[in-house]
């Protein structure tokens, strides 16, 4: 197993290096600069340089003059000793801003995922063991939902229900104005509070897939020849589904789940955005809409090695939760 780690840990390094280099690559590219944007408004006082002077001096400061390798190996004897740079578009380190809003977006992502688990995968056994019934019925209603929800249009329908037309709920941001003002739990209850409709949204539009996806793999596994069997013998229906059927779905129930880290990580960039979360999702896309090259190279490279962890996870779990997976 030791082997098979270091092995897959290596092979990622490599694969990142690459990984990186094309994300670079892209960000040399894309159309809107900041330093194009502060060169133009530099330009334009008065004693001030050219627009083509100004842009010069910054492309060298920032590093943009150097053929695309040679300013890609600079970036990355930087990045691998911990130095990302300052943020073109926002204010401070790279690392700085990442660090202000990024558990904004885990608390979001983590609440949501494990309410997502925690309904899904029930009502998908549920819904596969009462294959055609009303209640397959009913789920398979409510997974399409889901699926085909736009986040939007769900999250608008929130706001004008529960903040508009009942005023349970802030429309807007992640704590109230009189916060600093309460005690502890008066704080966490406020936080709650303005989390409800964003985790609502969360949960709602990604919970389809998942429920659909446990319910096909256990219909496959209810069909087989060992189940039948098991029934034969004499089993609970409760054994047979939860000790027998349900194990051999969570191969590819744990290839869902180790893709979903990133996702914990990556923040929703249209919820944050409706609901005015200062989650990484916004940030990031601020960030790249005003060509921010620093913020951005780390956070594609950031989302990159969590792809990278995911998926060795999930190979580990493979072996964890089904013996007749072997690692050579």
């Amino acid at each position: 197993m030791w082997k098979f780690i270091i092995k897959r840990l290596l092979l990622s390094v490599f694969i990142l290096f690459f990984v990186a280099l094309i994300i670079y690559t892209i960000m040399r590219f894309i159309p809107t600069s900041y330093v194009d944007s502060m060169a133009r408004e530099m330009s334009q006082k008065q004693g001030a340089l050219s627009y083509q002077e100004l842009k010069q001096q910054l492309n060298s400061v920032y590093g943009l003059d150097d053929p695309i390798l040679i300013g890609y190996f600079k970036w990355l004897s930087n990045a691998v000793r911990g130095k990302f740079g300052d943020t073109w578009y926002y204010t401070g380190k790279v690392t700085a801003k990442f660090a202000d809003v990024i558990w904004n977006s885990f608390f979001l992502g983590a609440v949501a995922f494990i309410l997502e688990v925690l309904i899904a995968i029930p009502l998908g056994i549920l819904s596969a063991r009462k294959q055609y019934s009303k209640t397959d019925y009913a789920v398979t209603v409510v997974a399409l939902i889901g699926i085909s929800l736009p986040t939007f249009f769900f999250a608008t329908l929130l706001k004008l229900v529960f903040s508009v037309k009942l005023g349970w709920f802030e429309l807007y941001g992640s704590v109230g104005k009189f916060y600093n003002q309460l005690s502890t739990w008066g704080k966490f209850l406020d936080i709650a509070s303005h989390n409800v409709m964003p985790i609502m949204t969360l949960v709602i539009v990604n919970i389809g897939s998942l429920m659909r996806y446990t319910r096909t793999n256990m219909l496959e596994v209810l069909n087989a020849d060992y189940i039948r069997t098991a029934r034969a013998k004499g089993l609970s229906e409760s054994k047979v589904i939860n000790k027998h059927a349900f194990r051999n779905t969570l191969i590819p129930i744990v290839t869902i789940l180790g893709g979903t880290i990133p996702s914990l990580f990556s923040g929703a960039m249209i919820t944050e955005t409706l609901f005015q979360i200062e989650g990484i999702g916004r940030i990031s896309y601020d960030a790249m809409v005003h060509g921010d090259i620093p913020f951005t190279m780390f956070y594609l490279t950031f989302l990159a090695m969590l792809t990278l962890l995911g998926t060795l996870i999930a190979d580990i779990m493979y072996a964890i939760v089904d013996p007749r997976v072997r690692i050579s």
